[in-house]
């Protein structure tokens, strides 16, 4: 997510730190440089002339120019801007008077049925009783895949079969009040394009049913594209809200930029993942600070404290003070990366000059521990020894060949686990040591400069 962005702005910015004091010149040619790394993002256009105006005139004034650390200022002027552009984090409406009812609108293909079961889940798990309605009557096994996801998840799902959407909504909220369920959550229909027929069928449900609030559900992978859909829907149907799917697909990302300043409407989730629990909250201040290298610690925290266990937290924190990390360990943690979406996801909170002269995100591009590549890893662990566990040091070209074969892998792969294991290995013992740095970050996050 935003890597194209990011790794564009983190290359300005270390131009600017390097020259020192800054001429008004030096501002306007890094500026250009941000405007065109915008521009590449997805970013509309006017959205990314507005955006290098409002810097371009806190940036040039005397008291950044002269300052002692010009570039920090720079930096800084840009990092707010880019939170101002995304707008304050904004949470869910709830009706004072049960049940609240979330309209999910938005295009075919834009993930409106898994978002809803996301969202779903996600109301759950803060206490709220959901229900799902399949309001999409036309796209084949559309209602069929809401119930399966309501299933998976124990949600119930309202469904009259083909009938008129606007009937099932209103049978969904009627079936919430008499059923105790305080939330409903409309999965529905979408077109290839905006169309007329869309519209009409969705402006007719939200005049019967008054929705707490209409979402709508962007592909962020459509780049320009989604501002034009934000901007129909929005003078359409009035939304109040913006959930971005397929956010982790899009190396760009600009329209997330985009959206929000186009509409005025702000962004209140991130689609992060296929998995129905990959739909995290939206924090502008946090997603701009992983944009430009200063990390997400916060998140970071919020994540490990969610998924990890604390007895199994102290006790490698205990291996790693003894260098007794092995390869049994290894496994463990590569379980514990996948729960949390994987090491690249967790690297990319942490601020870039973390760990000087490490760059850990490069090294470990390939760590990607999938299912498949998770189960691969565990049968060439469990192929060893307990002793070549222990001691990967003694895994000699005759021991890594027996344990391909008995694994059914490829020597290769037996050596690119161990390449992994070395990395991880060194990459634990640099933050062990760091609970009590980043609980002092969690409170008051500064924007590291270095």
């Amino acid at each position: 997510m935003f890597e194209t962005l990011s790794e564009r702005l983190q290359a300005v910015f270390k131009k600017l730190k390097g020259r020192g004091k800054l001429s008004e010149a030096d501002v306007t040619d890094a500026l250009r440089e941000v405007r065109m790394a915008l521009l590449e993002a997805d970013v509309s256009l006017p959205v990314a002339k507005t955006f290098i105006a409002a810097v371009k005139e806190k940036a040039v004034g005397a008291e950044v120019l002269e300052s002692l650390t010009p570039a920090q200022a720079v930096i800084r002027i840009v990092r707010d801007e880019m939170v101002h552009l995304l707008g304050e984090p904004a949470k869910l409406t709830m009706s004072s008077a049960p049940p609240t009812v979330y309209m999910l609108v938005g295009l075919q293909g834009s993930g409106k049925t898994t978002t809803s079961a996301k969202l779903a889940l996600h109301l759950k798990n803060e206490g709220r009783a959901p229900l799902l309605a399949a309001a999409d009557i036309y796209r084949p096994a559309a209602i069929k895949q809401l119930q399966v996801l309501g299933d998976e998840l124990e949600i119930p799902v309202f469904t009259l079969g083909e009938t008129d959407p606007v009937q099932i909504a209103k049978g969904a909220v009627k079936h919430a009040s008499s059923s105790g369920k305080d939330i409903v959550l409309l999965d529905t229909a979408g077109r290839l394009h905006v169309d007329e027929a869309m519209m009409d069928e969705l402006k007719r449900m939200k005049a019967e049913i008054s929705p707490t609030e209409i979402l709508l559900v962007v592909d962020a992978m459509t780049g320009q594209d989604a501002v034009k859909i934000a901007e129909q829907f929005h003078q359409d149907l009035a939304i109040t809200g913006i959930i971005m799917t397929k956010m982790d697909g899009d190396a760009r990302g600009g329209a997330a930029l985009s959206v929000r300043s186009v509409t005025g409407c702000p962004i209140k989730f991130t689609g992060v993942g296929e998995k129905l629990k990959a739909l995290d909250v939206f924090y502008p201040d946090r997603l701009v600070s992983r944009i430009l290298g200063m990390g997400d610690v916060l998140s970071l925290i919020e994540k490990v404290e969610k998924n990890i266990d604390q007895k199994q937290a102290l006790e490698l924190q205990e291996k790693l003070r003894k260098a007794d990390f092995d390869l049994e360990d290894y496994l463990g943690q590569l379980g514990q990366l996948k729960k949390m979406g994987g090491i690249q996801d967790l690297l990319g909170m942490l601020p870039a000059n973390l760990f000087p002269g490490a760059n850990l995100q490069k090294q470990l591009k390939d760590v990607k521990p999938d299912e498949k590549q998770f189960l691969r890893t565990e049968a060439i662990i469990q192929s060893m020894t307990r002793e070549e566990r222990r001691d990967p040091s003694i895994l000699n070209g005759s021991r890594r060949r027996r344990i391909a074969k008995g694994s059914g892998t490829e020597v290769a792969d037996v050596n690119q686990v161990l390449k992994h294991y070395d990395m991880i290995k060194k990459m634990m013992k640099q933050f062990s040591g760091m609970e009590k740095k980043m609980k002092k970050l969690k409170g008051n996050f500064p924007i590291p400069m270095g």
